[in-house]
């Protein structure tokens, strides 16, 4: 999972990156070439519970990379440079932090602090990113139309009409995430990989002495909207934390009345937003989460520990996690019936321990 890192100059972006990777906020280097690259591992309990069980060589987290792209991602001279978007392309989600936080030494780049201007702002250099790149393939498509024929030609048709369409409802504020597409139609635009069409974190950052605030504005933001997902905390204070040893850290939340880590929501938040679950493998030498979209077949599962188990694909050997930490073994949850074998098409649930069958 890639999800990268968005927002107008001085919105807190490099130090909530900093949260998320439990480190100290790194200085923003002007005109790097290209974003920071963060790996965050997704916590997990039942790692823990499967360590203690087959004691393996290594435990491995299923990860998300974060993206902190260059300071200047947004301004409302410059735009999006080229470079930023081919790289904002190629992630899975985008997270757009908006700043709330008030701080005079810390200007903003507008002149003053109006998170719902922000985010119009954004939203907007993200459309014309996306009404750009649509404006060049419809040209393209025009001029290929001119000597088409036949299923070539129903076929450049049938994606200008799609293209145009979607033109359309993006020139009046209508982001792609939110258009009315079919199943059919969202494969037909993969390919172009629009920023408005990817779904979208929005995270409110707060100032220290706005932190009894977050529910009120994770309330009042719109999270009802397709593929949009709205947060609200306090990057410095989280930073800090981060920092802290687990037991002061754990103390100082409690204090603060915040139950679970700036992280751990964000890291949820991306989940659900993407509809990931993780499914399990165990064994001496591994204890393993594997993220994958819900919904995703055994045999396309297998694929994403080796392509060689899927090509190969003979059966999944799989169990829950409930049943397995009840039986307390493989071998038990054989004897009591509790360990199934699946085909190729079985749809992999969140908490699956799975075994693969396969043959090269």
């Amino acid at each position: 999972m890639e999800i990268g890192i968005i927002g107008l100059p001085q919105s807190g972006k490099t130090t909530l990156f900093a949260a998320l990777l439990g480190e100290s906020a790194p200085k923003a280097t002007a005109g790097r070439p290209g974003p920071q690259v963060g790996v965050v591992k997704v916590p997990d309990a039942r790692l823990q519970v499967l360590e203690a069980m087959f004691h393996p060589k290594r435990t491995v987290f299923a990860e998300i990379r974060f993206w902190d792209v260059a300071e200047r991602t947004f301004t409302k001279d410059e735009g999006i440079g080229s470079q930023i978007v081919n790289t904002l392309r190629q992630a899975d989600a985008l997270l757009h932090v908006v700043r709330v936080f008030g701080n005079e030494s810390v200007p903003h780049s507008e002149g003053s602090v109006d998170p719902e201007r922000d985010v119009a702002t954004v939203n907007l250099e993200l459309a014309f990113s996306d009404l750009a790149l649509l404006e060049t393939r419809l040209q393209r498509l025009d001029a290929s139309l001119r000597g088409a024929k036949g299923l070539e030609r129903e076929s450049y048709l049938r994606e200008h009409a799609l293209l145009g369409r979607i033109k359309e409802q993006l020139e009046r504020d209508i982001p792609i995430r939110e258009q009315s597409l079919t199943q059919e139609e969202w494969r037909a635009i993969d390919m172009y990989r629009f920023l408005t069409a990817k779904p979208l974190m929005v995270v409110y950052n707060l100032g220290e002495e706005q932190r009894g605030e977050i529910e009120v504005w994770e309330k009042q933001a719109d999270g009802q909207r397709a593929r949009l997902l709205a947060l609200a905390l306090c990057a410095k204070l989280e930073a800090e934390l981060a920092q802290m040893q687990a037991d002061e850290a754990a103390q100082f939340r409690a204090a603060l009345g915040w139950h679970e880590v700036g992280r751990g929501r964000i890291i949820r938040g991306a989940y659900e937003l993407l509809g990931y679950i993780s499914f399990l493998t165990v064994g001496p030498d591994e204890v393993r989460a594997w993220s994958i979209v819900s919904g995703t077949t055994a045999q396309a599962a297998a694929g994403k520990i080796h392509s060689d188990m899927e090509k190969g694909f003979i059966r999944a050997e799989v169990v829950s996690f409930a049943h397995l930490t009840q039986c307390g073994s493989l071998a038990e949850t054989r004897k009591r019936g509790l360990m199934r074998l699946e085909g190729k098409n079985y749809p992999v649930l969140d908490g699956d321990v799975i075994t693969f069958l396969f043959n090269v």
